[in-house]
């Protein structure tokens, strides 16, 4: 496949609009740009660009349909000296922006700029501020932000409107990067490290969600704005008005350490099962949009029935003694706490984790503070909280995504401060009794469900290993239910009780 470097296969800002939002449905919002007064020589760069781009500046502007939905879109034209932005493209953008917030509707970018135009200066470089500024204010309306870099995508640019969005993918091959290599090697002498400016490495590096070609961008625009503007229905009780979970059955008195036991079989259901077989979209998002990325925690926007979410989901299969669940896995979280706020989307966290990582790296990065960081965002968030206990509940790592407004166990799941076996050595000096110490502690669901710990258990027949796309399809059922009772609860409320329950658990 040509590389989206070769400049004959570079698809310009018409062609991308046609190839993404459905055929006839565009409608510019551009008017006139306005007059920057230029010197004769600027004036005779920008007729030039006019002739080859034939566009009036290097932004394209308005709205169109992407799959039948109403979309804002602006996209950036290459040809017209370098995608570059001054203070007439800047000024279209803003404009854009704050009409797509004004008429409510989810904004699409595509920029391809080699950054703010030198030929304007600092006039132009700090144009920067004002779209960002628009930018936040959409977000902060709680209106989705999409965004798709293409090659290249540099500059001022990059380190403003291009590096906000609430989902971020790339072109393939893309050259993506602050300082244009042309730059880095003018000033340093000496050219840029070869690999490092590329859509495929900020990918691995946490730094942007996804590597994707032009042709797919409509089914990913379409499946995130299928998530991000759902409105779920609302059931506020269970059958008859009665309290959600009322008719749930008794849970079974079974061991703890049997519990334990099976909560550990590599066989059994994890986050990524749950959502295939329960959800019916699912955007992954990849790490934490600053640098890092812990394959121990799935971080995915994703919706159950007509119940949108953002999902933090601690991978059971993606977690090892060589790798642990570690700092940046907590950073990918607060994260997508910071994407259900700013989308005011509820918030469903996922834990089945053996214990966050005990190491100097760890301890260097911050592990207890991220702990920490954690637990105060979530017990402040605004959004509905709801946590599902789904296998092993170990430690600190647990404790990061446990409190919420409402807490869901599946059967045979279990949350305690150390594993048994390390809380046995510390309290009889042998992990012989750790069977026993995990009976005393109360760990099982069955202990927190009397414990006001967990509100509703979700029964397993009589494994989740043995069952397990059925396993998941009930618990879906149970989570698309606590979510749509959460969306109709009053804010204030919410907070209140979700304050209460933490303030008085195990007072008499």
């Amino acid at each position: 496949m040509a590389s989206p470097r070769d400049h004959g296969r570079r698809l310009g800002a018409r062609d991308l609009l046609a190839a993404t939002l459905d055929p006839g449905s565009f409608r510019s919002w551009d008017t006139e740009p306005v007059d920057v007064r230029p010197d004769p020589a600027y004036a005779a760069e920008l007729a030039a660009a006019r002739e080859r781009s034939g566009c009036d500046e290097s932004v394209l502007t308005g709205e169109g349909r992407l799959r039948g939905r109403r979309v804002a879109v602006m996209v950036c034209e290459f040809r017209f000296l370098a995608g570059s932005i001054g203070i007439a493209a800047a000024e279209r953008l803003v404009s854009a922006v704050e009409r797509a917030t004004a008429e409510r509707l989810p904004l699409i970018a595509a920029p391809a700029s080699g950054g703010t135009r030198m030929q304007e200066g600092t006039l132009a470089f700090l144009s920067m501020v004002k779209i960002s500024a628009a930018i936040a204010a959409h977000k902060s309306a709680g209106l989705p932000y999409l965004v798709y870099l293409r090659h290249p995508t540099t500059g001022g640019v990059l380190a403003s409107w291009g590096s906000q969005g609430h989902l971020t993918v790339a072109e393939p091959g893309a050259l993506i990067g602050f300082l244009g290599p042309r730059v880095y090697e003018a000033l340093y002498d000496r050219p840029f490290p070869e690999g490092v400016q590329t859509a495929e490495n900020l990918y691995r590096r946490g730094l942007i969600d996804a590597v994707l070609e032009p042709a797919d961008v409509p089914a990913i625009a379409d499946r995130a704005l299928n998530i991000l503007l759902a409105r779920p229905s609302g059931t506020p009780a269970g059958p008859g008005g009665a309290p959600l979970g009322a008719d749930d059955p008794p849970v079974p008195d079974i061991p703890a350490w049997e519990s334990i036991t099976r909560s550990r079989r590599p066989d059994r259901p994890g986050v990524r099962k749950l959502l295939r077989r329960a959800a019916e979209d699912v955007v992954p998002l990849n790490g934490t949009g600053e640098g890092e990325s812990d394959p121990g925690l799935l971080l995915a926007l994703a919706r159950f029935g007509d119940a949108p979410c953002v999902v933090l989901g601690q991978d059971r299969a993606r977690q090892s003694m060589e790798r642990p669940l570690g700092p940046a896995a907590l950073r990918e979280a607060r994260r997508g706490m910071r994407v259900a706020r700013e989308l005011r989307l509820p918030l469903v966290t996922v834990i089945d984790t053996p214990g966050a990582a005990l190491s100097k790296d760890a301890e260097e990065r911050g592990m207890a503070g991220q702990i920490a960081r954690c637990l105060a965002e979530l017990v402040t968030l605004e959004t509905p909280t709801l946590a599902v206990l789904l296998g092993q509940g170990t430690g600190g790592g647990a404790l990061a995504l446990a409190p919420a407004d409402r807490v869901v166990a599946a059967q045979h799941a279990w949350l305690s401060p150390l594993p048994p076996e390390g809380a046995s050595a510390i309290v009889h000096r042998t992990v012989d009794r750790a069977p026993d110490l995990a009976a005393a502690q109360g760990v099982r669901s069955r202990d927190l469900h009397a414990n006001g710990v967990v509100d509703r258990v979700v029964p397993e027949h009589d494994d989740a290993a043995d069952e397990p796309d059925a396993f998941c399809r009930r618990l879906g059922a149970v989570i698309r239910q606590e979510l749509a009772s959460l969306v109709t609860t009053d804010p204030a409320t919410r907070t209140r009780s979700r304050h209460t329950r933490y303030r008085r658990l195990g007072l008499p």
